[in-house]
């Protein structure tokens, strides 16, 4: 009986070394192909030229993670926000983040926009918000990630297999030990899948949807010109002058009512003082004449 015992227990462990195995082989080669790529930036303009001309198919099927910002000098920075985000939407992008600042005296305003616009229609899209008004400032990084999902789908589909191979030994399976054992590794590599298959995702995401921060900005207003002539400087005192003369009024009317306050305030006071000074004089007097003695 215990040699019937042990014989699935070795078969379950053969199986699952050689699983653990096929997935380590295929997690290998994927390192190993992402190792010799792992630096695109090194390849020259002629190199990467040549490939594309040679394999264009395979250029083709390149997955490239683009990001960038782009500056705008538009006349209403608020309702150039909100054309942008029509722009945006209308080509099936979206707003990650939105960050408006309200006018304000001498200026306009801003917005600031994180927009995901589709890879494929984004030449077009920049173009479109290019004309919400002048562009001050427009940079774009492009960054080759081909290598590195390649080989999360290489390394997801070794692990798939590999769950696939222990699940159709855990229906076979009678003894304890080995659906034990066989659960804790389905549970391990499972979790591993989850989390390359999330990964896979994000990688997917990025690559569709390209990242562009759009920064709007106000005109700025006008530079005052300094006086040239004896008749500017003339105008320019006579409008100081002018100038400070209207603050004096300004002040003098946001003060009155204080003033006239205080002036009611300082009035009662002084009454109030003087009657008490009255009155210890007249108690005075009286106390005095009270105290003189009469003359026979």
């Amino acid at each position: 009986m215990r040699r019937i015992l042990i014989l699935p227990t070795a078969l379950v462990l053969a199986t699952l070394a050689l699983s653990g195995c096929t997935a380590g082989s295929s997690s290998d080669m994927g390192v190993r192909d992402a190792g010799s790529g792992a630096n695109p930036e090194k390849m020259s303009e002629e190199g990467a030229a040549l490939d594309t001309a040679a394999n264009p198919e395979a250029s083709a099927d390149r997955e490239v993670i683009v990001t960038g910002w782009l500056t705008v000098t538009v006349e209403d920075p608020l309702e150039a926000s909100s054309e942008a985000i029509k722009i945006a939407e209308s080509v099936g992008g979206r707003v990650d983040g939105r960050d408006e600042t309200a006018p304000t005296e001498g200026d306009r305003g801003r917005a600031t926009l994180t927009l995901r616009l589709p890879a494929d229609d984004l030449t077009e899209t920049l173009d479109k918000l290019k004309a919400l008004g002048e562009v001050q400032e427009l940079s774009l990084t492009s960054n080759d990630v081909t290598m590195a999902t390649q080989d999360l789908d290489a390394r997801i589909s070794a692990l798939s297999a590999s769950i696939d191979r222990l699940e159709a030994l855990l229906t076979t399976a009678t003894d304890t030990d080995n659906l034990i054992a066989l659960e804790t590794a389905i549970s391990d590599r499972q979790a591993q899948l989850e989390s390359m298959e999330a990964e896979r995702r994000y990688y997917a995401d990025q690559v569709s949807l390209s990242t562009v921060t759009l920064n709007l900005v106000s005109v700025a207003d006008a530079p005052v010109q300094e006086p040239i002539t004896f008749l500017d400087g003339l105008a320019a005192g006579w409008n100081a002058f002018v100038g400070f003369f209207a603050g004096l009024v300004v002040v003098f009317g946001v003060l009155l009512p204080w003033i006239v306050f205080a002036a009611l305030i300082t009035g009662v006071v002084l009454f109030i003082v003087r009657w008490r000074k009255r009155a210890k004089a007249r108690t005075a007097d009286a106390a005095a004449g009270a105290s003189t003695p009469v003359e026979s």
